[in-house]
């Protein structure tokens, strides 16, 4: 008879039994069957799985000797490499003649003298008063200083005394550890000696064999372009200078209400709260705390250290370099300071320009000062601001005489289905019995048979009969 567990007899999906944290002793060969791969795919004996044709991790170690030979030394080849020769600078020439270094600005530019604007903002004036103020703020009146003892140190008074004896500047590593010498290791490195061959070096490359020279056809200068000034005189005159009138207008008014000064005959009331209810408090002066003078020690300060006591002079030799010196590459020739811009681009040969011809002014500059009178403001005339006609539907309920249907798509495609209990659900399923727990957690049960049926009914027949 097939046995089953929880894992198998639910069919909700949500029961499954309790797993032990480990299994060290197993009681049989059966599987794990908790996973749906296995519900699903069972193993078949006809299809093995494949061999994997990936090698085993084993070490395998070799009795013979390394060798210290590798591609790069046996197939290397020294060859004497000779010093490329170096290119020799040619010499500057300078270029004759002066550079042109007047611009557009400095020959159109025209001074104006300016004067110094003068500020709009008045002068801060500072009021002094002659009189002092004799005045106790509250807290010095509030607060009274209490008579409070000076507490005495529950320190000891002990004096620091250096010990007479001289330091000794050993550790417990000094101690413990005792030298030993240095045993040279034997090397198992080859030497790095050079194989020269004696064949001449090859040189010749692709590129110096294949290599066809062609002839190069001269590079086209294009001629530069005279420039011609034109003949017409230059217009200065902008729409501003032609459609400028200069009317003369009204100044606008100002809406800011005219500024009065008010002022009173009565005099000025000086007394405030403060000096009428002011009661003059007897203060004593604070007391001054009288600082320690120093006096300097008379002994003299020992500034000897460990290190100047116990350190051991060695005489050492000095460094020497192995780095040769670089000696810098000088030339006698003078520096040519010349360069491909100057060569191609020459200050051009033009002649000065010419003033701006300006025109004779046509209208009249006003002397008067601007008014601020706008044709807006002019010529506007104020209407009276008519509501527009609003089109829009009323927002009134639609409404019908015929009844609503209630009815939907849930009500009536709806089928009501059998609720099914899960047998897992229950600590004994009906219909299994209980027999054992495996070394995993799963809980073993067994489907009841007719003999089980039988046993159970018959004591409660008996029962009857008695």
């Amino acid at each position: 008879m097939k046995r089953l567990c929880v894992c198998e007899i639910c069919n909700c999906g949500r029961h499954r039994c309790t797993h032990q944290p480990t299994a060290l002793y197993r009681k049989g060969s059966e599987t794990c069957v908790v996973s749906e791969y296995v519900e699903k795919f069972p193993a078949y004996e006809s299809c093995q799985p494949p061999k994997s044709l990936k090698p085993k991790y084993e070490y395998k170690s070799e009795r013979s000797r390394m060798e210290g030979t590798t591609t790069f030394k046996s197939d290397f080849i020294p060859y004497e490499v000779s010093r490329r020769p170096g290119r020799q600078q040619a010499d500057y020439q300078p270029n004759p003649g002066e550079i042109d270094l007047g611009t557009t600005y400095k020959q159109d530019f025209n001074s104006f003298q300016l004067q110094p604007v003068a500020p709009l903002r008045p002068k801060e004036r500072v009021r002094v008063t002659s009189g002092k103020l004799n005045t106790v703020p509250t807290y010095k009146e509030d607060f009274r200083p209490w008579e409070i003892s000076k507490r005495e140190l529950a320190k000891p008074d002990v004096a620091y005394h250096p010990p007479s004896g001289k330091f000794g500047n050993t550790t417990t590593f000094q101690d413990d550890f005792v030298p030993r010498g240095m045993l040279p290791r034997e090397t198992f490195k080859p030497p790095n000696i050079a194989k020269v061959s004696g064949a001449p070096f090859e040189g010749l490359t692709s590129n110096q064999l294949s290599y066809v020279p062609h002839p190069v056809e001269p590079r086209f200068v294009k001629a530069p372009e005279e420039y011609k000034p034109s003949d017409q005189p230059f217009l200065d005159l902008t729409t501003h200078r032609r459609d400028f009138q200069g009317l003369p207008g009204q100044m606008p008014k100002s809406c800011k209400p005219e500024r009065v000064k008010m002022s009173s005959e009565a005099p000025f009331q000086s007394s405030t709260e403060f000096r009428e209810s002011f009661q003059q408090w007897p203060v004593s002066l604070p007391q001054l705390h009288k600082s320690v003078e120093y006096v300097s020690p008379t002994a003299d300060m020992d500034l000897s250290t460990t290190t100047r006591s116990t350190y051991v002079k060695h005489e050492v030799q000095p460094f020497i370099s192995s780095k040769p010196f670089s000696r810098p590459t000088r030339s006698s020739a003078p520096f040519q300071a010349n360069t491909t811009m100057k060569e191609d681009f020459k200050p051009w040969v033009s002649a000065r320009r010419l003033d701006i011809i300006r025109m004779p002014e046509e209208i009249r500059r006003a002397s008067g000062k601007m008014e601020d009178l706008t044709t807006f403001k002019a010529h506007f005339i104020q209407h009276p601001l008519q509501p527009n006609v609003s089109y829009k539907p009323l927002a009134a309920p639609m409404r019908a005489d015929a009844p609503l249907e209630e009815s939907t798509m849930y009500r009536t495609e709806f089928t009501p289905k059998k609720i099914s209990v899960c047998p897992a659900s229950f600590e004994s399923p009906p219909g299994f019995l209980f027999e054992d727990i495996d070394e995993r957690g799963h809980k073993v049960f067994r489907r009841v048979s007719e003999q089980d049926k039988i046993q159970v009914q018959a004591p409660n027949a008996v029962a009857v009969m008695s």
